[in-house]
């Protein structure tokens, strides 16, 4: 199915604890949904302190306003990953352990810096995900396709209305897609 126009997902990437302090009470103010693309290595790491616990994932999920989704298991540019094992392990290798963490199917990947090339795109639907999404895969990849939805990153330049406002249009993704061409 196509996706109306003028729609908007809210997601975040990497699993950070101030998903949890700071946007999961917005959320929950406001009724919205987001999904949230976790790196499962450095979920509940000791050593990483700025990250989710899996105590955090389960309340959020139970609200029923947020879905996890995967971003691998420790962050590579997939581009950059020459064995297909490799590619595999991180991919489909992230989408079980957060299926067994989670217990319930999981169905959202997002690319790790937002990059992807034609190995990593098909790993993705090789692992059984539903669609993924990539910073800004450009032209060359339709609007249609969900292995590769185009998402935009809200910087803290978007506190200027005007900015946020030009980003979130669409106006920001066709200027960069046209820059890019030319």
């Amino acid at each position: 199915k196509p996706i109306p126009a003028r729609t908007v997902a809210i997601t975040f990437d990497d699993g950070y604890k101030d998903n949890y302090t700071y946007a999961f009470p917005i959320l929950k103010e406001y009724n919205f949904p987001a999904t949230i693309f976790v790196i499962t290595s450095e979920m509940s790491n000791p050593t990483q302190k700025e990250r989710l616990a899996w105590e955090d994932i389960a309340v959020m999920q139970a609200s029923g306003l947020i879905t996890f989704g995967s971003h691998t298991i420790t962050h590579p540019d997939l581009t950059k990953v020459l064995s297909p094992a490799d590619l595999k392990k991180e991919i489909a290798g992230s989408k079980k352990i957060l299926e067994e963490k989670l217990g319930r199917k999981v169905e959202s990947f997002a690319y790790p810096i937002g990059k992807f090339d034609a190995k990593s795109r098909q790993a993705v639907i090789d692992a059984g995900y539903s669609l993924a999404a990539a910073s800004n895969p450009g032209k060359a990849f339709s609007n249609k396709d969900v292995f590769a939805l185009k998402r935009l990153r809200i910087s803290k330049n978007c506190a200027n209305m005007f900015i946020f406002w030009i980003e979130a249009s669409g106006y920001y993704n066709f200027m960069r897609e046209f820059k890019r061409k030319k």
